[in-house]
Order: structure tokens, then sequence, then C-alpha cells
């Protein structure tokens, strides 16, 4: 089965930033594409946040299996209403994996109801990603840890829900550690934030990055379909219930009517 995968990218540094330019000059959702398509197995596509309705249309996600998700500099200019479309199709089975400064994306905070907040250094100083869960699925293919010799700091503590699984913890040249590989489970969206990704420096070009990021897809991909029915909130008549009961006392609704939402 062929995994259709979406990278979102916010290109605004790739604009701006002469650095960030030249490093990446057909831009960093384009790179991350290139690494997906090392398998034959992903079909990738890309679309940017300057694409209308951010490229995000029903359409489009209902047509996405995992979406990828790079922003910094513009997580404002997200409009609500498209971060509530996403996270309908995570709740529906959409996977949605989170890179680097996506930690403080819009979707990021509203599907996991905290700060998202952490410590950060930018200093090109070395990374070292170790593999607490090597049987994990993400980790396959990997040693013990890598290593990637400039990136942005990010440190503990960081104010997200306890994850259902950790995959990386990595050490930085400063002393500062970081749980930069997690898992989460919305509805029927698997969730997988990945720390390492920062603008400034080759991490996209990186093989092991690469890897763990193809590693990621094939696990966030839910191949039993959309679960639309996670939206539903039905009113059972009494008639319905599977063992026989009788009203009793006052109630709100007739039967069949609709709640409160």
């Amino acid at each position: 089965m062929t995994i259709k995968a979406l990278v979102w990218g916010e290109n605004v540094h790739e604009q701006k930033s002469d650095v960030v330019a030249e490093l990446y000059p057909q831009g960093m959702h384009a790179q991350i594409a290139k690494l997906l398509a090392e398998d034959s197995g992903i079909a990738v596509d890309t679309i940017v946040l300057q694409d209308p309705e951010h490229g995000l249309t029903e359409e489009v996600l209902a047509d996405t299996d995992v979406l990828l998700w790079w922003g910094h500099a513009a997580h404002g200019d997200v409009e609500d209403a498209i971060v509530e479309r996403v996270a309908k199709r995570v709740w529906e089975g959409m996977g949605l994996i989170l890179l680097h400064s996506a930690h403080f994306s819009k979707i990021f905070k509203r599907l996991m109801g905290t700060p998202c907040a952490l410590k950060w250094r930018e200093a090109g100083e070395r990374e070292r990603v170790w593999v607490v869960n090597p049987r994990h699925p993400i980790a396959e293919g990997l040693g013990e840890y890598f290593e990637l010799e400039n990136e942005e700091m990010y440190g503990e503590p960081f104010s997200v829900p306890e994850p259902l699984e950790t995959v990386f913890i990595s050490w930085f040249q400063g002393g500062e550690v970081f749980r930069s590989g997690l898992t989460y489970r919305r509805g029927a969206g698997n969730i997988f934030y990945f720390r390492p990704g920062h603008e400034t420096y080759p991490t996209y070009y990186d093989a092991t990055v690469g890897k763990v990021l193809r590693n990621a897809v094939k696990w966030a991909h839910n191949p039993q379909g959309r679960y639309v029915d996670v939206h539903d909130a039905p009113n059972v008549p009494v008639d319905k219930a599977l063992e026989k009961i009788e009203e009793r006392g006052g109630k709100l609704h007739k039967a069949g009517e609709e709640g409160f939402r």
C-alpha cells in the first residue's frame, strides 16, 4: 500500500534569510519531501503557508494519510479554522508529524492542550540523539545513537503531556537534555514530535534524519481508513438499550433530539 504523505512548509525563512535560502534553495519542505521520496512506498507532495487555505483544503486533507508540519516564524498566521480542520482529520485517523519549531504551532498546542514551551539556544552545537526505545518502529535500522554536528539546543522542561512513548532523548554540547522523539494518539490519529530540524543547519540533508522521517511516516499511517464516527454523540433511545429499562426522573431532551455541544 502506498502511503500518501504531505509536507507542509511555512516557507518564510527561505524568502527572508540568505542563510536559509542558500541552504534550502527549493525550500525546506522540498528537501524534506526528497528524503521521504527515497522510499518507493511513500508518495509525497508539498504545500506551503502562502497557498490558498494554506494548502490544507478539505479535499487535500481527505486524500492525505500522513501530514508533516514545519513552522517557526508565522505560527500566528495560520487560520484557526484551518487548525480545526486539521485536528478533525487527525481525530479521524490521519497521521501527523511535527518537526522542530512546530512545537509552538497552533495545531500541536491544540492537540496537546498545553503550552508546549521549552528552553533553547542557537549556537550550532553538537546534538547526540540517543535511541532510548530501540525496538520502536520509528527507530528501526538505527544504532545506539546518532549525532548532528550543528543544531539548535532545545532543553527541558518541555511542557507537553506525558507521551505515549519516548523514542529519542537528545544531549547537547552545552549540557542540556531533551525528549526529542515523542509519540501520542489523539482519537484515531498517530502523532510524532521530532525535535531536530533548525533552518540554518543542514539537518534535512542527514541520512539518519531521513530514515527517521520515513520510519515515522510508516508508523503514523493508519491503514484502517477514515474513522468519521469519532465525532458522533448519539442520543440512544430507551427502546434501543441493550437491556430493558424504564425511564425515571426528568429529562432535558426528547427522543432523537441532539444534545448540547
